[in-house]
């Protein structure tokens, strides 16, 4: 064995380079089972962003379905999500750039299934789901009607020109509607402001009727305080769904004979989560096989897996994967994406017996083993005398190490949401990291998911104290414990992890420089120039609005700029509806007034979190050339960044 090379920390050549992240690369999700295919979706940055359907049988070999020229993406919610079925061999979906309904046909010109809207692009479909007897497509219907915005839930008709037929209406939010086998019934769910769908969701039931409609409409599941999620139909007609009434997302069963909402039956309580926060559709945790059994997969702070669900408890399959997204029945498998903190996701079919066959790779790892950093759950004290988690990575190079004398730096990473959580699956982004001699901390502060109720309301009118006293705390325990140099710890985060990273450098010392993607700097303004699905989300996570604009302006970064002082990157997509340019143009107009050194880089074409191979790599090497400029080291691949007040970089 070569000895390695010793170099600074952050200077390290790496095999992952910028361009490595998108080459060859694809996101998979979306994934089902039909016709004894599975079919999944795949976004693909190498094609600007562009979404395929793709399809494959016991052959193995794969078919894409959605034609050149299309791309199979909704924007109902902003965030989108599931919007495709299929009615026999057909794919039914909605088209981005119109967003309507279409039906592709092989060997047949693309059909529009809805009309064109008044207004381009004014009117959304996600959800859908064809009825047994292929009459109807049901799904959940957003129009845009000039300043005010409703959904609802329509059938629309498959055979035949007509308008949707309205099954369901007068909520804010319908979602994953779902059809009983024999085509009688219709389960859904729905939820209202101020509610988010991790807050509070109510599943109904209704009959389905022939001609597209519903009646005698049952309130079976949810209440105030209660998040029911993922209603589904087992193969003998049982009604499943995912609560968490206990304090954790576990799976129900509906009693026999009962429509009340205190009918559903345990399947395996647990201290673990069944379900994740439904920012976009269709987002399935567990299916049936063909005999009804149920396969589920969990996660929570000691762990998860995919399993049989039986006697009260949950069987393991013996695999080597420990992540799972998009479960679909397969008779007598389930399809899934599947990761493991070594493997890239990969669609693959899993027996019951472990047996694994993987359908589709999103790319190859292509690392050497001893430049894979593996994650390490750890938990860490924080403010108040409670107790945080994340997953912390440490530098791994085969052919490089630091000084014995020097510590490495650290990044820490904020997700999004802030709902959401920390992944230690493999993720070729933070390898690009720890290749280079950084160290990661990914971290779930108080308010993720995975960790339960309680830990997910902990953010609730704390946004922007609870996250950032953790991401200090995790800085500071680390450097404690000799792992990381204090002094050279910077913050990265998009969306709501943006936000922090901008309050975390607004409000304290912990970190050297920072990186925001699309974050938020002013909070009021994300309160009053948002879209409907986020636009009471505040409401919970700050306070009313404009009731508590004081706290508000007080938690904002663009507000309190007088201790910040630290180095910052924007980078910002110019057609983001979530969180508009104007957020991170203000922060950037404001910090470079100040004297600090900033640097802003707008992608036009790009949304809410970049899509397009260019872009990606674009972002990666400024954020890295900036962290070499704050840090003092050339990174491998540096390139020439535009830096408003260069002169005031430190001196190293």
């Amino acid at each position: 064995m070569m000895p390695r090379t010793v170099a600074p920390h952050g200077s390290w050549t790496s095999p992952i380079t910028a361009e490595r992240l998108v080459e060859r690369a694809i996101g998979v999700q979306d994934v089902t089972t039909h016709g004894g295919r599975i079919a999944w979706c795949e976004s693909r940055p190498n094609e600007e962003g562009r979404y395929v359907v793709v399809a494959a049988g016991p052959d193995g070999d794969p078919v894409e379905l959605t034609p050149p020229g299309f791309s199979t993406r909704t924007q109902v919610h902003e965030y989108g999500g599931r919007c495709w079925t299929f009615d026999g061999a057909d794919l039914i979906a909605s088209n981005w750039e119109d967003q309507r309904l279409w039906r592709f046909a092989a060997g047949a010109e693309p059909e529009p299934l809805t009309a064109e809207p008044a207004e381009p692009r004014s009117v959304r479909f996600a959800d859908p789901v064809v009825t047994p007897d292929r009459r109807w497509v049901i799904c959940v219907r957003e129009r845009h009607l000039g300043d005010r915005v409703d959904n609802d839930l329509v059938a629309v008709p498959l055979r035949a020109p007509g308008e949707p037929v309205v099954l369901a209406s007068g909520h804010d939010f319908y979602a994953a509607p779902a059809v009983s086998p024999d085509g009688s019934r219709l389960a859904w769910l729905s939820w209202d402001h101020p509610e988010m769908p991790w807050d509070a969701t109510e599943c109904w039931v209704a009959a389905l009727r022939p001609d597209g409609s519903t009646a005698d409409a049952q309130l079976v599941a949810g209440r105030e305080g209660e998040s029911v999620q993922q209603p589904r139909w087992s193969p003998d007609g049982v009604l499943h769904w995912v609560s968490d009434r206990t304090g954790w997302w576990n799976l129900y069963r509906q009693a026999e004979g009962s429509g009340t909402p205190a009918a559903g039956m345990p399947l395996c309580p647990m201290e673990a989560e069944f379900g994740v926060p439904s920012w976009v559709f269709g987002l399935h945790t567990y299916d049936f096989l063909a005999d009804g059994t149920v396969v589920a997969t969990w996660h929570g702070p000691d762990g998860g897996g995919i399993g049989v669900v039986a006697g009260g408890g949950v069987l393991p399959f013996a695999t080597p994967y420990r992540g799972f997204e998009y479960l679909a029945g397969d008779g007598e498998a389930v399809a899934a994406v599947a990761s493991s903190p070594t493997d890239p996701p990969a669609v693959v079919r899993i027996t019951p017996d472990g047996t694994t066959r993987v359908v589709r790779r999103t790319r190859d790892a292509g690392v050497a083993p001893g430049s894979v950093s593996v994650a390490e759950h750890i938990r860490f004290p924080t403010a108040g005398g409670e107790e945080a988690w994340a997953w912390f990575y440490r530098p791994a190079n085969a052919d490089f190490e630091g000084p014995a004398s020097e510590r490495p730096p650290l990044v820490v990473k904020t997700h999004g949401g802030p709902t959401s959580a920390a992944d230690p699956s493999f993720d070729l982004g933070v390898q690009y990291w720890t290749s280079r001699g950084f160290a990661v901390a990914d971290v779930d502060y108080r308010g993720s998911t995975g960790y339960g109720r309680a830990y997910r309301n902990r953010l609730r009118d704390n946004w922007g104290v609870c996250d950032v006293e953790d991401v200090v705390a995790v800085t500071r325990w680390l450097a404690e414990r000799g792992e990381v140099d204090a002094d050279r710890c910077v913050i990265r985060g998009g969306s709501a992890g943006g936000y922090t990273t901008l309050a975390a450098l607004a409000f304290t010392d912990a970190f050297a420089a920072g990186a925001s993607y699309y974050g938020v700097a002013d909070l009021g303004a994300l309160a009053r120039d948002t879209h409907k699905f986020e636009s009471h989300y505040t409401d919970r996570l700050v306070g009313p609005w404009p009731e508590a604009e004081a706290t508000y302006r007080a938690r904002s970064a663009l507000f309190n700029l007088e201790g910040f002082d630290r180095p910052l990157i924007l980078l910002q997509g110019l057609e983001d509806r979530v969180v508009p340019p104007a957020q991170s143009e203000a922060i950037f107009e404001a910090v470079r007034g100040k004297g600090v050194p900033v640097a802003y880089l707008p992608f036009p074409g790009e949304q809410h979190g970049f899509r397009r191979a260019d872009t990606i790599v674009a972002a990666t090497r400024a954020e890295l050339s900036f962290y070499g400029l704050v840090l003092g080291f050339t990174p491998d691949g540096a390139v020439e960044l535009a830096v408003e007040n260069a002169g005031a970089l430190p001196r190293r």
